[in-house]
């Protein structure tokens, strides 16, 4: 093996998220939300540059050359895949290795509350899964995809940057595209898309008004379209999506949203309390009677609190879903209070928690 496969292999038996390959600096592995050396030894400019070239694609080099970054996904044998980004900087190289599982997890695997699995039975509408880089947002939809391959007969279509889990048929027709080497955008793609008799379409990121654009009016047209934003919280993401577009269309998109979206997930990955790994805490909306009409009348600033007081329909808030993790002992005081929203929620159980740390 060389170097680098050495590092993913050893990122994957140590349960890293990510694999930091930088020169000028040791290899690192993201584990459990934290960044440890693997090696002491920085990596030379001319060896970074050697090991990256070797796992390079064609494609992957070109976009290099022309735009010093490129973005591919990577496969090492039978032991994983890797969504990678290789990109210059000051000291030379540098490679940044996301793991993807080699085997999709289930919803349930995951620890998702019945309510997801619920949403995965929408026939047609808008589902979004938000959350910052790194929060799990594509395990999450891998799972829902899964689960919708095994319970439906239908043809589910995933438009990515790059191609992430790799589905196996089950029940469904899947067709799998990539960004950049079966199609040129994910507003072509999913423009596409709606001629080729989907019941399902992924569109792996939201990134502008074209795209958003195309997705709801998809969602309008009786197609279950699943995506993801980079947004912090599920009312965030109805707000920036009606903001995204200009103003004298911003109410018609309301409409368009007040009955085509099903839900929001909005996701962080939370260090448990027994340092053994992450869990996932969750800001859920869901679009029922009471949503609808806030996101048509323009009351953004309410979902929230609809959300917070919803918890019967399988609604919560981020800082509820925190403070139920930290109840049931799974996460601490500590944080629960790094990640919430309003931490004077959590100064009190932190204040009482640390004497017993001390």
């Amino acid at each position: 093996m060389s170097l680098i496969e050495e590092l993913l292999k050893e990122t994957v038996e140590k349960n890293g998220s990510d694999l930091h390959f930088v020169a000028g600096d040791p290899p690192r592995i993201r584990q459990f939300g934290e960044l440890n050396t693997l090696r002491p030894e920085p990596l030379g400019q001319e060896e970074a540059e050697t090991e990256l070239g070797q796992i390079m694609t064609r494609k992957a080099q070109k976009a290099l050359d022309k735009q010093d970054g490129a973005d591919f996904a990577y496969t090492l044998g039978d032991i994983s895949r890797f969504r990678v980004n290789i990109f210059r900087h000051l000291g030379g190289l540098g490679g940044i290795f996301r793991t993807i599982p080699s085997k999709t997890l289930t919803l349930v695997d995951l620890g998702m509350p019945t309510v997801v699995s619920e949403l995965c039975r929408s026939s047609s509408g808008l589902i979004l899964v938000t959350g910052k880089t790194g929060s799990g947002k594509s395990t999450t939809l891998a799972a829902m995809i899964d689960a919708i391959n095994k319970r439906i007969k239908g043809h589910i279509i995933t438009i990515e940057d790059p191609i992430e889990f790799i589905h196996k048929r089950v029940n469904c027709l899947i067709s799998q595209r990539e960004i950049g080497t079966h199609t040129y955008s994910f507003a072509a793609a999913l423009q596409s898309a709606m001629r080729e008799d989907p019941d399902v379409v992924l569109v792996g990121e939201m990134r502008d008004l074209e795209t958003m654009s195309i997705a709801v009016t998809a969602a309008e047209m009786g197609i279950l379209v699943m995506g993801t934003l980079h947004t912090n919280g599920a009312a965030a993401t109805v707000d920036r999506i009606v903001h995204a577009f200009p103003a004298e269309k911003q109410g018609p998109v309301r409409a368009m949203l007040s009955t085509s979206l099903r839900g929001v997930i909005s996701q962080q990955l939370v260090r448990r309390s027994d340092k053994d790994g992450l869990v996932a805490a969750l800001d859920i909306l869901i679009n029922n009677s009471a949503i609808s009409n806030l996101v048509r009348q323009g009351k953004l600033d309410q979902l929230e609190n609809t959300m917070a007081s919803s918890a019967g329909v399988g609604m919560c808030t981020m800082d509820g879903s925190l403070m139920s993790l930290y109840n049931k002992g799974t996460i601490s005081a500590e944080e629960a209070y790094m990640k919430a929203l309003d931490k004077k929620k959590f100064e009190e159980i932190r204040e009482l928690e640390a004497p017993r740390n001390g």
